[in-house]
C-alpha cells in the first residue's frame, strides 16, 4: 500500500463476529501525524468525537491532573453540546475550557461563542466557572487579545506558550480556521500567542484569535467538517492544490496528534486513503 505524505502506519480493525470464514478486515491508513476519519453522517461523528474528547481527558488527567480543552464555534457547540453529557459518569471538574478564537461581542449576543457554549453545554456539565476562560468583550479588540494572552499564560503558568492538551477546530468554506483567514497578515504571526483582528472578512469584524505558533503546540487537535458544501476545500486542504495552502492546511501540530473527522458528503472529493471505522470508533 502507498504511503501518504509519509510513512504510513497499517493498523487493522475488525468489524462483526470474528471467525475464520467471515472476518472482515478494514485496513486504515494511519498517516504521520494526520489521520483522517470518515463517517457516513455527523450524526453517527458526533458520539466518536465526545468519545474522543473523554478519552483524552482521561489521558490528560493521569499525566498531568488536569484537562484542557479549546472550543470552537459553528456546529460543534450543538454536537458537543449533545453527546458530551450522554456520556456516562462524566466528570469535569478538573477541566479548563478556553476559546480557539473569539467574536468581540456581548455574551448575550447570538455571535457570542461563549455565550452559546454557557447556554447549550457548559449549564449540563460541572465544569467549575473558575475552569472557563473567555474574553473581556467590554475592551478594545487590541486590549482584549493582550487581556486574554494574559490570561492564558496565567492558566498555564510553567510554559512559555501555553500547551492545550486538545483543541477543537472548523473550517469555512474558504478554508479559514479560528479567525485566521486566506492571505491575512495575521497568518505570519510569530510572536503573539493570541492575535487581534479587526477586518475580519466574516462578520463581525472584531474578533481575537490564537496563533500558528499556539495552535501547532497543542497536544492534540481535532478538525470536524461537515456537509457536502466542504467537499472542495477540503480536498485543497487534504490534498494541496496551486497557490499558498489554506490556514487550514497550515494546523501541523510539532508534537501532537491531528484529527480531520468528516462525514461522507464532505469526503465525495478526496482521494487519499482515509479510514473509515464505524460509529463505534474510539479514536
Amino acid at each position: 500500500m502507498q504511503a501518504i505524505n509519509g510513512t504510513a502506519e497499517l493498523s487493522y480493525m475488525f468489524h462483526g463476529h470474528l471467525t475464520c470464514n467471515s472476518e472482515i478486515m478494514l485496513i486504515t491508513v494511519r498517516m504521520s501525524g494526520r489521520r483522517v476519519v470518515v463517517f457516513p453522517s455527523a450524526a453517527e461523528l458526533g458520539p466518536a468525537l465526545a468519545h474522543l474528547v473523554a478519552s483524552r481527558a482521561d489521558k490528560a488527567l493521569l499525566d498531568h491532573g488536569r484537562f484542557s480543552l479549546g472550543l470552537s464555534g459553528g456546529s460543534l457547540v450543538s454536537m458537543l453540546s449533545k453527546e458530551l453529557p450522554a456520556l456516562p459518569d462524566l466528570d469535569c471538574s478538573h477541566w479548563l475550557a478556553g476559546f480557539c478564537d473569539e467574536r468581540l461581542v456581548p455574551f448575550n449576543d447570538g455571535e457570542s461563542t461563549y455565550g452559546l457554549y454557557k447556554n447549550q453545554l457548559f449549564s449540563k456539565i460541572n465544569i467549575p466557572d473558575s475552569g472557563i476562560l473567555a474574553i473581556d468583550p467590554s475592551l478594545s479588540v487590541q486590549e482584549c487579545a493582550e487581556d486574554y494572552a494574559r490570561k492564558l499564560k496565567e492558566a498555564f503558568p510553567k510554559e512559555d506558550i501555553p500547551v492545550f492538551d486538545l483543541l477543537l477546530l472548523g473550517m469555512g468554506p474558504d478554508g479559514h480556521t479560528c479567525s485566521l483567514f486566506p492571505d491575512h497578515p495575521l497568518l505570519e504571526e510569530t510572536q503573539k500567542i493570541v492575535a487581534p483582528i479587526g477586518d475580519s472578512p466574516k462578520p463581525p469584524p472584531q474578533r481575537v484569535t490564537m496563533t500558528f505558533p499556539m495552535v501547532n503546540l497543542a497536544r492534540c487537535v481535532v478538525f470536524v467538517s461537515t456537509g457536502g458544501s466542504k467537499a472542495p476545500v477540503l480536498k485543497q486542504v487534504l490534498e494541496g492544490g496551486e497557490g499558498p495552502a489554506l490556514p487550514a492546511a497550515r494546523v501541523v501540530p510539532s508534537h501532537g496528534e491531528l484529527f480531520w473527522l468528516i462525514d461522507e458528503p464532505a469526503a465525495a472529493s478526496l482521494t487519499l486513503q482515509v479510514e473509515r471505522p464505524g460509529s463505534a470508533a474510539k479514536l
